[in-house]
């Protein structure tokens, strides 16, 4: 069955992405752990980024704030100068569509990365996720890529590569809109090597298996398309 478009007409009208990026962590999670090895297992992670909020817990007290004291008698507020510098900063969270994989030892071995929307919306969103697969990869932790998000054109695979200064210069799927690709970190004598498994995307076309690696020798595949698959029938999305 091919990848659909929710992002656009006439999907968009009866369903929504989030809608699948929400359930196929679980899929995933339920595909992998039948044929995972102990004592291995998957759990789904999905964090909605929201937009950076504080909550701070006030004393509600009788009078102005500036007839507060510390108990000895001395009042225990400041007024600090001006700040000397006042700038418009993002510090909004973002999304986190996720599988994790975790050995026995509570050692994280692999990451299923879903990419969102948000996660390509802006350049801080961008660095964030690109720089969080780059410690998961120093770490030695398998990273998977999946990007089904055909609107905004940034390629985070693309991007990853650049801020790790991988060489020599990226296939062409570092450059497609949709793709899927297993990225893994190896270290041979003083140099260390990115092995990448990438597999470009169409709308309309089915998902690929890729391996999913355990551990330096040991891998598992991912079959992509049966989880895809599985997600949009129990949502009721038709082929």
């Amino acid at each position: 069955m091919p990848l659909r478009d929710p992002f656009s007409l006439p999907l968009s009208a009866r369903t929504s992405w989030e809608a699948i990026h929400g359930g196929w962590p679980m899929v995933i999670v339920q595909t992998l752990n039948r044929v995972l090895p102990a004592p291995y297992v998957a759990q789904p992670r999905v964090h909605l980024g929201r937009d950076f909020e504080v909550d701070i817990a006030t004393w509600e007290r009788t009078g102005s704030l500036s007839s507060w004291t510390d108990g000895t008698g001395g009042t225990a507020l400041w007024a600090p100068n001006q700040p000397g510098l006042e700038l418009d900063a993002d510090l909004r969270d973002f999304d986190e569509y996720e599988v994790q994989i975790w050995d026995g030892e509570n050692k994280l071995a692999a990451a299923i990365e879903l990419i969102s929307p948000r996660n390509k919306d802006r350049h801080t969103a961008r660095m964030a996720f690109v720089s969080k697969c780059a410690t998961l990869l120093r770490e030695g932790v398998c990273v998977v890529l999946v990007d089904v998000v055909t609107i905004r054109p940034f390629n985070l695979f693309g991007e990853l590569l650049g801020s790790i200064d991988a060489q020599p210069a990226p296939t062409s799927v570092a450059q497609a809109p949709l793709y899927a690709v297993t990225c893994r970190a190896r270290r041979v004598g003083d140099v260390v090597k990115l092995d990448a498994w990438p597999c470009a995307l169409a709308v309309g076309q089915p998902l690929p298996t890729l391996p999913l690696w355990l551990t330096e020798r040991d891998a598992i595949p991912l079959d992509l398309e049966t989880s895809y698959e599985r997600t949009c029938h129990d949502l009721r999305i038709a082929g």
